[in-house]
């Protein structure tokens, strides 16, 4: 959507971005009444933070089983409030979103299995993730279990997806041909990587990450090799 995110408030007159605070309520006064004091821009990320303290020591005391529930709810909750699109900026394809939506899919997959049918590999797969996910970090393709392969690639084609709408959204008010089609190939990826169930090679899905990131890369910064060399890495899982 297209907010003013310039705000003055009619109470106090007291002007702040809404692109910072998410709030529609003046910071100062507490009211909601303003006016938008600058020019309508495409927005649609919400400051938000994940701290998953609170369910690492719920999983250490009690168990991924019982502590399923609530981590489930704290990594949807983050998913749904994040954008990439801040005041008409695009921002990049972040570690936590990646490493939150990675965990949301390893979290459902064993909170299903009976405690005595999850392998030691794919518990520490799980503490690997729920450790490092709030600071951007995600196990590397050789730690993953052969068994979470699917796990992976379903939640890399899922943010994947996710960052292309975002991407395509900007293009409406920045137009680039070449980028659109270059997202095409990525839909058409993601589209495969659904239809096996996510169960392509680790390598397949760390190259589609790599190669968003870098259409990303070339929009925000307008490096045109960047955008070679995504769609050089998406012919190549064609």
């Amino acid at each position: 959507m297209k907010v003013r995110g310039r705000r003055e408030c009619r109470n106090c007159e007291h002007r702040w971005s809404y692109y910072d605070t998410g709030a529609v309520e003046c910071p100062a006064c507490g009211s909601l009444r303003s006016v938008g004091v600058d020019e309508r821009t495409r927005h649609t990320d919400t400051p938000v933070s994940l701290d998953l303290s609170p369910h690492r020591r719920a999983v250490d005391a009690d168990g991924i089983g019982e502590a399923a529930a609530d981590l489930k709810r704290e990594l949807r909750g983050y998913r749904n409030r994040r954008g990439f699109i801040r005041g008409g900026e695009l921002r990049p394809l972040d570690g936590t979103f990646l490493a939150a939506t990675e965990l949301l899919h390893v979290v459902d997959v064993l909170a299903r299995a009976d405690d005595e049918d999850v392998t030691d590999d794919e518990e520490f797969y799980l503490l690997d993730l729920l450790r490092g996910a709030d600071a951007g970090e995600r196990p590397t393709v050789e730690t993953v279990p052969e068994s979470m392969r699917a796990a992976r690639g379903l939640a890399v084609a899922e943010a994947v997806d996710d960052y292309r709408r975002e991407m395509l959204s900007w293009l409406d008010d920045n137009p680039d041909a070449e980028a659109r089609q270059t997202l095409g190939t990525v839909s058409d990826l993601v589209r495969r990587t659904h239809a096996l169930g996510g169960d392509v090679p680790l390598d397949t899905s760390e190259t589609l990450v790599t190669a968003t990131r870098d259409v990303s890369t070339y929009l925000r910064e307008g490096d045109g090799s960047a955008l070679a060399r995504a769609a050089d890495r998406l012919s190549r899982l064609l």
